[in-house]
């Protein structure tokens, strides 16, 4: 008999912000400590959930140190070293290093838009910086406005380091050809929570979700039953999953209401989020009544 296949749910943890948009590494290290009794395999540190953009670099260095000491004894933490050019992805390459990262992602170069051939310089650059981690290269096309292509995948998979690839806002059937080009043990992440439950058939590995830094319960509650001959069972875990994911909708201003209303000091945001609504508040009362 052939081992169940692996779903990880690793969860992309938020960065709370004071009011004047000064850094609040304590609200910060609240969120972590919530999401370090979670259960789930590992957190996602520094990226979209994160607003990775909005921070310096010492500001992500003091995040990084936080979460290697609130979450590595529970969980495996990796750290997103993704900027705007190469020189800044090396200093924070050897930024998580130093704090004692042991697992990296890497979101493809941002903004201008770069062909195949700088990104594979890019990458390999990356490489061969990353002695000693684990790597993943971050595919979020809506985002950074570059994309990679089935073949630079591959080229990708087989350099140095190279373990895995997390992709979010593409199809199921984008990370089946993924995994059509790529070693078999090479680690395949969707950002797309909502797709636990089905990424399996699609050759993927588990989620990142950023939904799950909130209500981890309906996740976990998920994978218990994934892939059983329950068809029922595992139909009301997807609606209870599916019912999380309408309430927080990934949005980093709904997670800081929602970590209120449960008595968690998690800030606010520093990016041009808009604060929930009054009637937004009670649906989130409403999934976490359910859900938390």
């Amino acid at each position: 008999m052939s081992p169940a296949p692996r779903r990880d749910i690793i969860t992309a943890v938020p960065v709370a912000f004071r009011e004047d948009g000064a850094l609040d590494l304590e609200g910060s290290s609240a969120i972590m400590r919530y999401v370090a009794q979670s259960g789930n395999e590992g957190a996602f540190v520094l990226g979209t959930t994160g607003e990775f953009v909005a921070l310096s670099e010492e500001e992500r260095g003091r995040l990084v140190e936080a979460a290697i000491e609130v979450l590595s004894p529970v969980m495996r933490v990796i750290v997103h070293v993704g900027a705007g050019s190469l020189a800044e992805v090396l200093r924070l390459i050897a930024q998580a290093r130093a704090a004692g990262a042991r697992e990296i992602a890497v979101l493809t170069p941002y903004y201008l838009p770069a062909s195949d051939a700088a990104l594979r310089t890019f990458f390999r650059a990356v490489s061969d910086a990353s002695a000693g981690l684990d790597v993943y290269v971050y595919v979020y096309r809506k985002r950074a406005n570059n994309f990679v292509s089935e073949d630079l995948m591959a080229e990708i998979a087989a350099l140095p380091n190279f373990v895995g690839a997390k992709v979010s806002e593409e199809s199921l059937e984008q990370l089946a050809a993924y995994r059509a080009v790529v070693p078999e043990d090479f680690i395949i992440y969707t950002g797309a929570d909502a797709d636990l439950l089905r990424v399996t058939d699609f050759g993927a590995q588990g989620v990142i979700s950023g939904v799950s830094s909130v209500l981890p319960k309906p996740f976990r509650a998920g994978l218990a039953v994934a892939g059983s001959d329950d068809a029922d069972a595992v139909a009301a875990a997807q609606r209870d999953i599916d019912d999380a994911v309408g309430a927080i909708a990934g949005d980093m201003g709904r997670m800081k209401a929602a970590y209120a209303l449960m008595g968690i000091d998690a800030g606010t945001t520093r990016m041009a989020i808009e604060p929930p609504s009054e009637a937004t508040v009670e649906v989130l009362r409403a999934a976490i009544a359910a859900h938390a």
